[in-house]
């Protein structure tokens, strides 16, 4: 190979390099959302499943233990997250809201927002800014 061909091959591979950098990117972001929006859901069914069963009934124990028995290959079904994901659904109440900015970020960073901000209002702000400056994970 020349040198001149070779100057192109290696700009010409950096550049599929990128593009493939940036479909996992890509991929990456609509899968947490997609999961994200399924926690909330869940969430709901939650919360709505305790008001129909009554206080005290353990729905979030036996799911826990229903759900990493029928998807043992799966993450994210333990009693903690269960509760993790009933606080996320109480806070965010919004389903529009949800979609467009919570869903944007990692599932760890929204629980770090539940257990560590004292306040929605403050949430929020640790929520907008990745959304307003662009940041992201790559």
């Amino acid at each position: 190979m020349s040198h001149l061909a070779a100057v192109d091959y290696r700009e010409w591979f950096s550049g599929l390099k990128q593009r493939i950098q940036s479909a996992q990117q890509r991929a990456s972001l609509s899968v947490n959302r997609e999961l994200v929006l399924l926690y909330q859901q869940i969430c709901r069914d939650i919360l709505e499943q305790q008001q129909v069963q009554g206080w005290g009934t353990k729905v979030i124990d036996q799911l826990a233990h229903d759900m990493t028995a029928t998807f043992p290959e799966m993450k994210g079904f333990s009693r903690p997250n269960l509760l993790y994901m009933s606080s996320f659904s109480e806070q965010w109440t919004d389903p529009e809201f949800v979609q467009q900015a919570v869903a944007q970020i990692p599932w760890g960073h929204n629980i770090l927002k539940i257990t560590k901000c004292s306040s929605v209002a403050e949430a929020w702000f640790y929520i907008a800014q990745p959304l307003k400056q662009g940041w992201n994970r790559a």
